[in-house]
């Protein structure tokens, strides 16, 4: 039998789902705040610890709420439970191409400012239809968002 579609707040299938205890945006981008946090099976301290992000200012994706706890996912898709204190709205992304070359402008033929490496994280400033503004290192530039985590593909920031 199949199943009939619901419409999520705002009336229309299309508009984003909001966070029952934030009002933000399902699911929105953040970043890790701690050095560590533990992430478990459910919203609460008595459910399991399944393992332990150890990288401050990862960029989590956030798909759920419940009282004080957010449901994320990282960039390979895993998560659970984190408590919301260990998270940041601070935006970061990660590195998804090897040597990648930072623009001193949002074009491919502007000058390099730097190259770096799969898996850096970087602070994520503002982005346009398909570049974002990123500083890593004491560098800033430009990187094209098809080679970026943590952002929409149509994310547009100031």
């Amino acid at each position: 039998m199949a199943q009939e579609a619901t419409p999520v707040s705002g009336g229309t299938l299309d508009a984003p789902a909001i966070g029952p205890e934030t009002n933000l945006p399902l699911p929105r981008y953040v970043s890790l705040k701690a050095s560590e946090a533990n992430v478990r099976r459910g919203p609460s301290l008595s459910h399991r610890i399944d393992w332990v992000f150890q990288r401050r200012s990862m960029p989590l994706q956030v798909i759920a709420e419940y009282g004080h706890w957010r449901r994320v996912i990282d960039r390979e898709g895993q998560g659970g439970w984190v408590h919301y204190t260990m998270l940041s709205g601070a935006r970061s992304v990660i590195i998804d191409q090897d040597r990648l070359r930072l623009r001193s402008q949002p074009r491919d033929d502007s000058r390099e400012t730097v190259e770096l490496e799969l898996g850096v994280i970087a602070r994520l400033h503002e982005c346009e239809p398909t570049w974002c503004r990123l500083s890593a290192g004491g560098y800033k530039g430009w990187a094209p968002k098809a080679v970026i985590w943590g952002v929409d593909a149509d994310e547009v920031r100031d």
